[in-house]
């Protein structure tokens, strides 16, 4: 018994002792619901015997008895209370056996009832443990969502909570695990941070870890770069930079680290991140730096402000119908996730697929666009961007009683045009089918197949020039988040412009 309680645990020894007995073995708390069982026979469903358990010890507990034993039906259940629990409640060993009792068997239950509830004893520390590790991943993972829809102070109160504090200003780092190390990982980065990490297990995707670590105040830059670089990741002010620290010590994880920004700017650090991940898969060291370049809705002036506001006002100052239906900031979160992750946003939003294409469809509704068009998702993804720029680099918007631009004044502008150039510019290098293949993915929704046969190769073909092109560009194209909105919009630019 002993070792069958120190190598299986109580369901190994449960199954010994219903064996043992020909019937059946269970535990049962104190109003008689079974908490773990096994039936050593088949002679009688497992139910039944523990529909006889749970009668007796409704029983024992109506005569204030310490054991008891209750014949029905050809069957007797014996019920012993279970040594050292330490679960602050009445557990109780129930064997269900035919008539007769085979002999002893009473003297076994006594007897097993101290390893059984030690063995039981361990796993319900074990149990709670899983708990409380699940409601801090849940608190953290809470935690992120908050900040990645900006809404600091509540993040800080539900941080409040959990260690360390939330750092300010921050770089975020994306760690790609292989299957099963996330929680290694996970304690490997603990350990070499020195506790001043947040580490959060991603939502989205199995294999990611999300770090927001501290950096120096004089390390803080605009938010928003464009690109990727191999280098050094974010320092952590006591040796080697974490990031790089964690791909050392690591066998074949990948890191991508984002430039340093306020805390209010972590949706935009994890999107760094995010590309630099897609550039460090190829490098030796697997790990890269984003590097420094504009966003277009850092230079789209009071013009693109005004059009970003234009385009937004109907969903953000929506008025639900009835209580339970979505507000216009849970819109307004459900879209910009939905324009991260796509349909990955279920995961990420804890909501179910079809209350994902309800949202979507109110959105469409109110905004007065398809957004199965890549055209509306990239105009959304630059508006958003817009009202999410740091107030530094928000233009001062006049109420000016003139309408609003539309996209291809925004888009004609001279801070977008030198931005949109810039892009292009990365292209060049990658040959002279490296724009045909990208327009010709853009023009087909960002969709393998049809841009396949559009550009008459395989679908692995263009995966590959894809795959190829993320190098190129630093950026992330076929795993969301994509830079396929940036894409579409430094196109639309110089086209404008030619």
């Amino acid at each position: 018994m002993y070792r069958l309680a120190r190598t299986g645990g109580s369901p190994e020894l449960l199954g010994w002792l219903a064996r043992r007995a020909d019937g059946w073995a269970g535990l049962l708390d104190g109003d008689g619901t079974v908490l773990q069982a096994v039936a050593g026979t088949a002679r009688w469903p497992g139910q039944d015997a523990a529909k006889l358990a749970s009668r007796a010890v409704r029983e024992l507990t109506v005569r204030g008895a310490r054991a008891y034993s209750l014949e029905a039906g050809g069957r007797t259940a014996l019920l012993l209370p279970l040594d050292g629990a330490g679960d602050g409640r009445d557990t109780l060993l129930a064997v269900v056996a035919p008539r007769p009792v085979p002999d002893r068997l009473a003297t076994l239950l006594a007897d097993a009832t101290m390893p059984l509830g030690l063995a039981w004893s361990s796993e319900s520390v074990e149990r709670k443990r899983r708990r409380v590790d699940l409601a801090e991943f849940r608190g953290r993972e809470a935690v992120l969502h908050l900040l990645m829809t900006g809404q600091l102070s509540i993040a800080h109160q539900v941080a409040g909570a959990l260690r360390p504090r939330l750092p300010d200003p921050v770089r975020v780092c994306v760690v790609e695990c292989t299957g099963g190390q996330r929680d290694e990982v996970a304690r490997i980065c603990a350990d070499a941070s020195g506790g001043r990490t947040w580490i959060v297990r991603c939502p989205v995707y199995a294999r990611h870890l999300i770090l927001i670590m501290p950096v120096e105040p004089d390390a803080v830059s605009a938010p928003g770069g464009r690109g990727a670089e191999a280098g050094a990741g974010a320092g952590r002010g006591d040796g080697a930079p974490l990031d790089r620290t964690v791909a050392e010590l690591v066998d074949d994880c990948v890191v991508g680290v984002s430039e340093a920004v306020p805390l209010s700017d972590t949706a935009a650090a994890y999107r760094q991140a995010f590309h630099a991940l897609a550039v460090a898969r190829g490098l030796p060291d697997r790990h890269a730096r984003f590097g420094s370049a504009p966003e277009p809705a850092l230079v789209a002036g009071a013009a693109g402000a005004r059009w970003a506001d234009a385009l937004l006002a109907p969903l953000l100052t929506h008025l639900p119908r009835r209580s339970q239906d979505p507000g216009s900031q849970e819109l307004a979160a459900t879209l910009a996730s939905w324009l991260a992750f796509s349909s990955h946003a279920t995961q990420h939003l804890k909501i179910h697929r079809n209350t994902l294409a309800a949202r979507l469809r109110l959105i469409g509704e109110l905004l007065g666009l398809d957004l199965n068009r890549l055209a509306g998702q990239a105009a959304l993804d630059l508006a958003l961007c817009i009202r999410a720029a740091p107030t530094r680099h928000r233009p001062d918007v006049r109420r000016e009683h003139t309408a609003a631009p539309d996209l291809d004044a925004v888009l004609s502008g001279p801070g977008i045009q030198d931005w949109a150039a810039q892009q292009l510019r990365q292209i060049a290098p990658a040959g002279p089918t490296a724009e045909e293949t990208l327009r010709t993915w853009l023009r087909c929704e960002a969709q393998l197949a049809p841009t396949a046969a559009e550009l008459g190769i395989s679908v692995p073909g263009t995966r590959k020039r894809l795959v190829r092109l993320e190098a190129v560009l630093h950026r992330s194209l076929l795993r969301t988040p994509s830079a396929r909105y940036d894409l579409w919009t430094a196109f639309r630019a110089a086209d404008l412009l030619a």
